[in-house]
């Protein structure tokens, strides 16, 4: 690489940039929350190595137990990096992991004001066939580090400072909000450092995409079918939705964010409290979708306003591009009224 090429390349922005810029605009910041972004950044970096190498590290079921035990590895290696990266920070108080059963609270000499929640390998039964997965993080503010309970933990998603996700796949890439717009940065491994490759994501107004998984059909309620029958078969002329379901939310939720549609995970006979668990999968997903300027519903409600009551509760969502949560929402109103 020439000189020339090589200056240009340090005119990058970094997402250690991006996100000092970003405490700029809060003069009264003390650079906590830059410190922790910075470790999850770093988890994210090692959970990307770890992931690249599975298949030559056995970690996966392939080269181990027939019944795939041994893939649980990677996911239990995941949970174990982003918690040591979160208490190591010094500025987290509480944890909630997918993972972990139990709350993790942080021993008093390293707590710090925030809480995150986090899914650490969002979609590890695709492992195997090379699909991308991905972590997903929601982070809060506690009022008292010294004295936080679970109940602290348990806000609507209103409440949320910043979430995001980090995408292992082709390429490794990190999409955050710290609540002012979305930005998208890719891994240069070469430098070891995430760059902004997309500043300011705005997802279209209507998408011509739907996402979800159809072998549930028979098992879902009127509004959900009504809306996937318009998909299919639209009644005002315009064309077909194309049906795009990989099975990760990450990775679906990636693509519906880069090119507009909607991704439903709805409540059926099976799941009636849907499948996806509100504090770190549909709270920080409706939180990029909705700085996006996209939208996020519960079936019942706007997402972000569900008040969770354990830490693994679920709910079920539909999310992604203004218009098409739209056609969902008014779908669901006019089943209340007949109702």
């Amino acid at each position: 690489m020439d000189h020339a090429a090589e200056a240009q390349r340090t005119d990058l922005m970094t997402i250690t940039r991006h996100v000092l810029n970003e405490q700029g605009r809060h003069p009264e910041s003390r650079g906590d929350f830059t410190i922790l972004l910075s470790h999850i950044v770093l988890g994210c970096k090692f959970v990307a190595s770890a992931v690249n190498k599975a298949g030559l590290a056995k970690l996966i079921g392939l080269a181990g137990d027939t019944n795939g035990e041994e893939q649980k590895k990677l996911d239990v290696l995941s949970n174990e990096v982003f918690v040591k990266a979160l208490v190591s920070s010094g500025r987290t108080c509480v944890l909630v992991s997918e993972e972990n059963e139990e709350a993790i609270f942080v021993d008093a000499p390293l707590r710090g004001k925030y809480c995150v929640c986090f899914d650490p390998l969002d979609g590890s039964s695709n492992i195997d066939c090379g699909v991308s997965i991905g972590t997903i993080f929601g982070i809060y503010m506690i009022k008292d580090k010294d004295n936080v309970t679970l109940d602290d933990v348990l806000q609507p998603g209103t409440d949320m400072l910043a979430a995001g996700y980090c995408m292992y796949g082709s390429s490794c890439t990190l999409v955050l909000s710290t609540g002012n717009g979305v930005n998208g940065f890719t891994l240069d491994p070469s430098l070891g450092e995430f760059i902004l490759t997309h500043p300011n994501i705005k997802i279209p107004n209507r998408g011509k995409i739907y996402s979800v998984n159809e072998g549930n059909a028979k098992n879902w309620d009127a509004p959900t079918a009504k809306f996937v029958e318009k998909c299919k078969f639209p009644q005002d002329g315009s064309p077909s939705k194309s049906l795009r379901y990989i099975g990760s939310m990450v990775a679906d939720v990636h693509r519906t964010l880069l090119y507009g549609g909607i991704f439903l995970y709805p409540a059926d006979q099976k799941s009636p409290n849907g499948k996806l668990r509100v504090l770190y999968e549909v709270f920080p997903m409706s939180f990029l979708m909705e700085q996006a300027g996209g939208q996020a519903f519960t079936g019942k409600q706007r997402a972000l306003e569900l008040v969770p009551r354990k830490i693994h509760d679920r709910s079920p969502i539909f999310l992604g591009s203004y218009d098409d949560v739209e056609d969902i929402k008014a779908l669901y109103a006019s089943e209340s009224i007949i109702g």
